[in-house]
């Protein structure tokens, strides 16, 4: 297939941590809480993620839009963790052409991002260290995402609340706005985001974006 006939896509590819302990319906709640996150994505890049699950405690989605591959599994850790502080998922990201038209059921496709991403993901949960978001990349976004990683995994459940709300990459969301969302003061808000470290996160989210080639 010629080179027309493809794009530059992220996937991200995910196992949820210790699902076996979690139960059947405490992993679905999880699975659910990452599908919904994936449908608001969905403004981002004016396209669906096609968020789909595999083997049992799975997921997977595609971004058409790249550049907002950190953000986007930022986001579902953000997702996972405001609905219950003990949810959390390893994330593999790659990235790399894929067809023009993807199935619905990512488990169809193993084109070049879906390659990286899986064996991203399979090297995280095979490692003995910390780390459960990691790109496939070498670069500057590799290495933000091992800080943006280990930053996040101490976002508490009122932190992962408000920043599900203020990470969209489409507009600055005011901490009034979220306060509101939230039923909390603007102070409690803005305690919650300045101690997740969020500013700095969306700042250099912001610089990764737009310097991305």
């Amino acid at each position: 297939m010629s080179s027309h006939n493809h794009i530059e896509i992220a996937v991200l590819t995910g196992d949820i941590v210790r699902s076996t302990a979690l139960g059947e319906l405490r992993l679905e709640a999880a699975l659910v809480a990452l599908e919904n996150c994936a449908i608001t994505q969905e403004r981002w890049t004016g396209a669906s993620l096609q968020f789909t699950r595999h083997r049992g405690d799975g997921w997977q989605v595609a971004l058409t839009q790249p550049q907002f591959a950190l953000r986007s599994a930022l986001a579902f850790r953000a997702a996972l963790r405001s609905s219950d502080p003990e949810f959390d998922s390893y994330i593999g990201i790659g990235q790399g052409r894929a067809p023009q038209t993807l199935p619905t059921d990512l488990n169809r496709e193993s084109s070049e991002a879906f390659i990286k991403s899986g064996h991203t993901l399979d090297t995280i949960k095979a490692s003995t260290d910390s780390q459960r978001i990691a790109h496939a990349s070498q670069s500057a976004i590799g290495a933000a995402t091992i800080l943006a990683d280990y930053i996040s995994q101490g976002w508490t459940q009122a932190q992962a609340a408000a920043i599900l709300y203020a990470i969209t990459s489409l507009e600055d969301i005011s901490y009034t706005y979220i306060a509101k969302q939230l039923g909390k003061s603007r102070q409690a808000v803005t305690k919650s985001l300045d101690g997740a470290g969020f500013p700095a996160i969306q700042a250099a989210l912001t610089t990764l974006e737009r310097d991305f080639a």
